[in-house]
């Protein structure tokens, strides 16, 4: 997942709004792009990023659906959101836990996974001083 942005509506506006905001943050151009299958994308992909490679597919985006299933779990835990702001002001700091907490897997052996995670909660109780807590 490389972004998250709640917007009340899912047009062509939004849609580029989207990807403007995505692309300011990389520090390269994509070469291809994977959406699930709203029109908006496709208009917007056509004007912000014209050179890219626009795919979709309902098998394609499993990937990307896959990525928000511990955010969905997690909005279910807190009843849903109040308001379109809470929502955004919560999964851009979700997303940013989950990810230093839950690294990827299926990409390094059994032994360095458990050094990440260990390293990554003890980052976790240095910034946060939860050693101080106790």
């Amino acid at each position: 997942m490389l972004d998250i942005l709640v917007q009340e509506r899912r047009n062509a506006t939004a849609a580029k709004r989207f990807f403007k905001r995505l692309l300011a943050g990389l520090k390269y151009k994509p070469r291809k792009i994977i959406t699930d299958g709203l029109r908006s994308y496709g208009v917007a992909q056509r004007e912000v990023l014209p050179g890219v490679r626009h795919r979709t597919s309902r098998y394609l985006n499993n990937r990307a659906e896959n990525s928000h299933r511990p955010t969905r779990r997690r909005e279910r835990q807190m009843q849903r959101f109040k308001s379109p702001g809470q929502a955004q002001r919560f999964l851009s700091a979700h997303a940013m836990i989950y990810d230093h907490f839950h690294p990827r897997r299926h990409l390094m052996p059994a032994e360095q996974y458990l050094r990440s995670r260990d390293k990554a909660f003890q980052i976790w109780r240095q910034e946060t001083c939860a050693h101080r807590a106790v």
